[in-house]
């Protein structure tokens, strides 16, 4: 039976190529793989929990245009899954008309909101006076222009050879270098062995009272354990109410890591873990 991975589709995104290099370091196990492709981080999750699927791929953060904060909701919004790998993909991207098209006939043009800010001033500069439809993925968007609801889409090479577009301009990106993070989630069961250089995810939320954040990170500053990343989302639950989500270093197998979790788990009024797991491929 093929192991079912959930991904942000269809076919030709960024996510799909990250999965692709997850299954090549055989992160999904022995055996071969069915793509399940998804409209957004929430229903790859949500096939998780539900069973539909034994793993999802998704995208966490970008060096552009920081967290992708679908992901962050996606994650903290029902308990039953755990991260277990990250890759890194370097970004650029082309972009795509119908063929016949010319770049003075754009009026419309489409990508996702996260790649849009990756590309908003070469597509200023390009596009002046044309109109950004936001789409769903970049794939979503190639398959839009194919389809002609759109003028050209801002998508990976390969999604006009999935959709037989031609390409008018290719390695469009505002800021070379730019690379996203994805990760592996699936299940709760055991989480892969300490290597020496894992990363760690937790989310919690605070009481509403002066100092309970210090005090949070006091947790793992006192025990000399580097946060890598912090970011805070709204609850949806109350004005001014949030959840904090932050990765250190370490595995929740080191000491020092558990008894921080635990000590936290004293000061917080909800605390989840979300994962241990290598920084870099072995």
């Amino acid at each position: 039976m093929k192991t079912v991975v959930a991904y942000l589709g269809p076919e030709g995104t960024f996510t799909e190529s990250a999965l692709l290099e997850f299954q090549r370091r055989g992160c999904f196990g022995p055996g071969d793989i069915a793509k399940l492709p998804v409209e957004s981080p929430h229903e790859a999750l949500n096939a998780v929990r539900s069973g539909a699927a034994q793993y999802a791929c998704v995208a966490i953060e970008n060096s552009v245009d920081g967290p992708v904060t679908h992901t962050f909701d996606a994650l903290a919004d029902g308990a039953g899954v755990r991260i277990f790998a990250e890759t890194e993909i370097e970004i650029s991207f082309s972009v795509m008309v119908r063929p016949g098209t010319s770049a003075g006939e754009v009026r419309t043009f489409t990508t996702h909101p996260v790649a849009r800010q990756q590309v908003r001033n070469w597509t200023d500069r390009a596009f002046p006076d044309a109109e950004f439809v936001p789409a769903s993925s970049n794939a979503a968007a190639a398959k839009a222009v194919a389809e002609g609801h759109a003028d050209a889409a801002v998508a990976p090479h390969r999604a006009a050879e999935i959709f037989a577009l031609d390409v008018i301009a290719e390695n469009v990106i505002d800021v070379p270098g730019a690379r996203t993070r994805f990760v592996v989630v699936g299940g709760i069961h055991t989480p892969p062995a300490p290597t020496g250089n894992d990363r760690t995810a937790v989310v919690f939320t605070l009481p509403n009272t002066p100092g309970a954040l210090v005090s949070a990170l006091t947790v793992f500053s006192s025990r000399d354990i580097d946060l890598s990343r912090i970011e805070s989302r709204p609850t949806r639950t109350e004005l001014g109410t949030y959840r904090f989500h932050v990765d250190i270093a370490g595995h929740i197998e080191d000491r020092k890591v558990a008894e921080a979790f635990q000590a936290l788990g004293k000061i917080a009024e909800g605390l989840t873990y979300l994962g241990s797991w290598p920084v870099k491929p072995k």
